[in-house]
């Protein structure tokens, strides 16, 4: 039987056995058949597919949007349209994380500023009495 052991598989794509199992468990890259000692043998063309993987999830893909963009991918009636659409909607949120960070960033950054920074006591401290009015 053809075809590359875990260990291969993982060295070939340039990740560690573990990511390989968990993307199997995870369903990215289906089960290998086994070979009659028991070995899983992946067929070599699932190198591309963790390629693929890593590549999606460096722009921010989620495992589970990534499951949809390989079955997109390897579908024969693909659809150009869907996936202009799927990555606009990605942006969209990508835009509102930024904007939340950027709110974030910027009520942290008003706190730092009100802080003395050292020699006061934990109830005037401004991060600390801010984070804590609704917990009272």
């Amino acid at each position: 039987m053809n075809g590359l052991s875990v260990s291969q598989l993982a060295n070939a794509s340039n990740v560690n056995v573990e990511t390989v199992r968990y993307y199997e468990k995870r369903e990215l890259i289906s089960e290998p058949p086994r070979t009659k000692s028991g070995y899983r043998m992946f067929p070599k063309e699932v190198v591309q597919d963790i390629q693929f993987i890593k590549r999606a999830q460096n722009v921010g893909f989620s495992l589970e949007e990534i499951k949809k963009l390989l079955l997109a991918s390897h579908n024969e009636n693909f659809r150009s349209e869907d996936m202009y659409e799927f990555a606009n909607n990605k942006i969209q949120e990508i835009d509102s994380k930024i904007n939340e960070f950027i709110h974030m960033k910027s009520l942290l950054e008003e706190l730092a500023a009100n802080c003395p920074g050292s020699g006061v006591p934990k109830d005037q401290c401004p991060i600390i009495t801010n984070l804590s009015k609704d917990l009272r």
